[in-house]
């Protein structure tokens, strides 16, 4: 079977690169923007940035900001009714995961109308054109949906989070600029970087994953390790490398999948409105150990990317350990809590049966009953 990967059209990195979004518009011959951002980030005058690039050029557009953390369904079928009434061509997405996911989802609904009831798009949906063109401006390092094929919409009637899996998504411009993610917090920072090595780790480790994005995972897993610390402490360096280490990361993991991290992680969302990342990052090392049997050598070269020295003087145990290990620590070194005091124990039937129904669940390198994943929650308390 073939192996297929998908990528932006066009891509900048580093700081400045914003700069490019009005060539690109004009490049394009776009008339008007619908620019998706969420409330903090115009507060902050972060999404100013770019509009004010647009001002200078007398390039026409519109914003759009009914967008929460964990976007819903409403957030969706507001934002395409809004897109039907500017008049808008393009949509430029500024945020991190849920101002992307937002823009994805409006996006591809109106291109492909018939799925507007928005529920239908969970999972590989079969539209038939692409989504309106967007030019994705991340603010956060982490998410790399600015790269992805993926997107995640909250149901909150039913309570749960659903993947939706779609090529035609695939913003046709990434802007990476380093430059917009130095407002962010340093909770915010530290919670979507832990997501990203999330992406990487298991991405690597994903049924699906072969040479490819084997070299951008373990690049990606290398760069964050490095990066995030000094990120936290909002130094220069840090920003850059996370800015770069979350994109390479995406590149490998858009195309082969994840696994029941990022699962768990989905339903603790939907359930408690975790923040994804957090959620993420403390699922990562109870997954890795679970895991462990169904990895062969791969975490040797994870331990390897993170700089622990003497893996290859380590025997398997060791080194499975001293990856589970390098994890822990780097979580706990940017502040992640290990514990959910929200969860209940009455809960857990439900957060493991809907992390077992997630389109993420099957790219797990080992097959995860619900009963495995009752197990695995219950190691949060």
């Amino acid at each position: 079977m073939a192996n297929r990967i998908m990528l932006n059209q066009t891509s900048y990195h580093g700081a400045g690169a914003i700069e490019e979004i009005v060539n690109e518009a004009k490049a394009h011959a776009f008339q008007k923007a619908f620019v998706c951002s969420d409330p903090d980030l115009i507060k902050f005058g972060v999404t100013g940035k770019v509009t004010g690039l647009l001002d200078k050029e007398g390039l026409a557009y519109e914003i759009y900001s009914d967008i929460k953390a964990n976007p819903t369904i409403d957030n969706v079928k507001n934002g395409v009714a809004a897109f039907k009434a500017s008049g808008a061509d393009y949509i430029i997405a500024i945020g991190g995961g849920s101002s992307m996911d937002t823009s994805k989802a409006i996006g591809i609904i109106i291109a492909n109308p018939e799925f507007e009831d928005v529920r239908s798009l969970e999972g590989v949906a079969p539209t038939k054109k692409p989504c309106v063109p967007i030019i994705a401006v991340p603010t956060t390092a982490g998410t790399a949906a600015e790269v992805t094929i993926n997107y995640v919409i909250t149901d909150v009637e039913r309570k749960r989070k659903f993947v939706c899996v779609d090529p035609h998504d695939m913003p046709i411009i990434a802007v990476v600029d380093p430059e917009m993610m130095s407002s962010m917090p340093k909770g915010l920072t530290a919670s979507t970087g832990m997501d990203a090595l999330t992406h990487a780790i298991e991405g690597y480790t994903t049924k699906a994953a072969w040479e490819m994005t084997d070299m951008f995972h373990l690049k990606a897993i290398e760069i964050i390790s490095k990066s995030l610390r000094g990120a936290v402490a909002n130094t220069k360096e840090g920003r850059e490398g996370m800015a770069l280490g979350q994109y390479i990361a995406g590149m490998g993991f858009s195309n082969v999948g994840l696994g029941i991290a990022h699962s768990m992680a989905h339903t603790l969302g939907a359930v408690y409105d975790t923040p994804h990342g957090v959620a993420c990052a403390m699922m990562l090392p109870i997954v890795m150990e679970y895991n462990a049997d169904c990895t062969g050598e791969k975490y040797r070269e994870i331990a390897r990317a993170m700089g622990v020295e003497g893996v290859d003087q380590m025997d398997q145990a060791a080194y499975r350990k001293a990856a589970v290990d390098a994890v822990r620590k780097l979580s706990e070194d940017v502040g992640i809590p290990s514990k959910l005091e929200a969860l209940k124990e009455e809960d857990l039937p439900f957060l493991a049966e809907s992390a077992h129904a997630d389109a993420c669940a099957p790219g797990n390198p080992k097959d995860a009953s619900v009963e495995d994943l009752t197990a695995l929650f219950r190691k949060l308390m």
